[in-house]
């Protein structure tokens, strides 16, 4: 008798789906997290320009696109360290650009350096607050939720305490401001030549580089990467030093759009950068995710935060509706389930 003709089959390669279960609630909308972001972009942006006649005039989408820049940023850091699974979560992003921000300012004002210069040694400084989260979770062991909300109480208050609760300036000089101020072709630079070439090379190196995949593969399952020779805890501590050097990146952009350093300035990012990253379709256990839906979570928070604005909409509803999108992705990806694809 013959026996059944059976071959291994190769694991899923890079950017195919995973199969669904039969009978799997779900419809083809949902099958790709990205054309349902697309979808509700314009849906949303339809109801908003109803509701103000300015929302269309092409001045406010491209100057719109400034309070995007910033929030992307953090957007994709906190994005990178959840995709690393653990339990991922970096809550002191937000502080890490405030004290980022100051110490910027504090080598401009005080030190009286070059600004740029002074920016280069913030992205340095940032990387060492990642580092120090990476420690804390990678070699200490402490877990993620509770390491980075230590660091982002003590990132913010030291932020407070060096500027006495002021603001650094110093940086209106050597063309600093363009960063933040300047447009190309209407577009502005933030948006141009920072948050799109950030995205676009962080997809670049998740989808082409080992370093890429090795953490979706750690995200996956740590246990198995560490048996093919992984390093989990190095992979870890390096995306926190990403996320860290993201936020200070954010720092600079929004000392050159302010022209002033504030110990406040990343108050509050963490939550919208946690909801963007979520509502991108990054699986909040890890290992599954697409940057590219990120960026578009990062689009349809812009549209919805500007719009509400032009409304008159208050501050506390546009945080209420924030609060409903976080709960919408949460219950996207339990229908989506495992389709929420490596890119």
């Amino acid at each position: 008798m013959t026996a059944p003709t059976h071959r291994p089959t190769a694991a899923t390669p890079p950017g195919a789906p995973a199969s669904r279960p039969a009978g799997r609630p779900g419809s083809a909308l949902f099958a790709d997290r990205r054309v349902f972001l697309l979808a509700l972009i314009v849906v949303v942006g339809a109801v908003m320009s109803l509701l103000s006649p300015y929302f269309l005039q092409v001045d406010n989408l491209l100057s719109m696109t400034q309070y995007g820049a910033v929030i992307g940023l953090l957007a994709l850091g906190q994005a990178l360290v959840i995709l690393g699974g653990g339990g991922g979560i970096d809550l002191s992003i937000g502080s890490s650009l405030s004290l980022s921000g100051v110490f910027m300012g504090l080598l401009t004002q005080s030190a009286g350096l070059s600004p740029w210069l002074a920016a280069v040694l913030a992205l340095v400084f940032g990387a060492f607050l990642g580092l120090i989260n990476g420690i804390l979770v990678g070699v200490i062991g402490i877990p993620p939720l509770i390491a980075t909300l230590s660091t982002l109480y003590f990132y913010g208050s030291l932020a407070n305490v060096i500027t006495n609760g002021k603001q650094f300036g110093g940086f209106d000089r050597q063309g600093f401001s363009f960063l933040g101020q300047g447009a190309v072709a209407g577009v502005p630079v933030q948006v141009l030549l920072v948050l799109i070439p950030a995205f676009a090379i962080a997809a670049w190196a998740m989808k082409r580089t080992r370093s890429g995949q090795h953490t979706y593969e750690v995200g996956t399952s740590d246990r198995a990467a560490a048996l093919v020779g992984v390093d989990v805890r190095r992979l870890r501590i390096g995306l926190y030093v990403l996320a860290g050097v993201l936020a200070a990146v954010g720092a600079v952009v929004t000392n050159s759009w302010l022209l002033t350093a504030r110990p406040s300035a990343g108050t509050g990012f963490e939550l919208q950068a946690i909801t963007i990253a979520v509502l991108g379709g990054i699986n909040i256990f890890g290992g599954r995710g697409h940057l590219s839906g990120v960026f578009l979570a990062v689009v349809l928070v812009v549209v919805v935060n500007t719009g509400l604005q032009l409304a008159g909409v208050g501050n506390s509803v546009q945080v209420g509706i924030l609060g409903a999108l976080l709960i919408v992705s949460v219950l996207l990806n339990r229908v989506i389930g495992p389709r929420g694809e490596r890119p």
